[in-house]
């Protein structure tokens, strides 16, 4: 590699590492939102909505497609994601 492109690069990791830390805080508020579902929830068969979990799927790839982004890639990011949240749910829930 060029040092020229090795500059280049250097600025677009340091570019991605910004983003990296701005996910980050997203995905602790998203934990916080799902902390506060989850005291709502009453019976652990409560947390596997799939319906929910279909219909964000649909969601997802269609703005997806909008957007211009691969649909695969963001499909299997959410659903990555739907199941650790699953996997959280359960492994927090707490009968009432």
């Amino acid at each position: 590699m060029s040092p020229k492109n090795i500059k280049k690069l250097e600025i677009i990791r340091s570019k991605l590492d910004r983003l990296d830390n701005k996910l980050l805080n997203l995905i602790k508020f998203r934990t916080n939102l799902v902390k506060e579902v989850l005291k709502l929830k009453e019976f652990k068969k409560e947390i596997v909505d799939k319906k929910r979990i279909n219909f964000i799927l649909r969601k997802i790839r269609l703005k997806s497609k909008k957007l211009n982004i691969d649909p695969k890639i963001t499909n299997r990011i959410w659903k990555n994601m739907i199941l650790s949240y699953i996997d959280y749910e359960k492994r927090n829930f707490k009968k009432k």
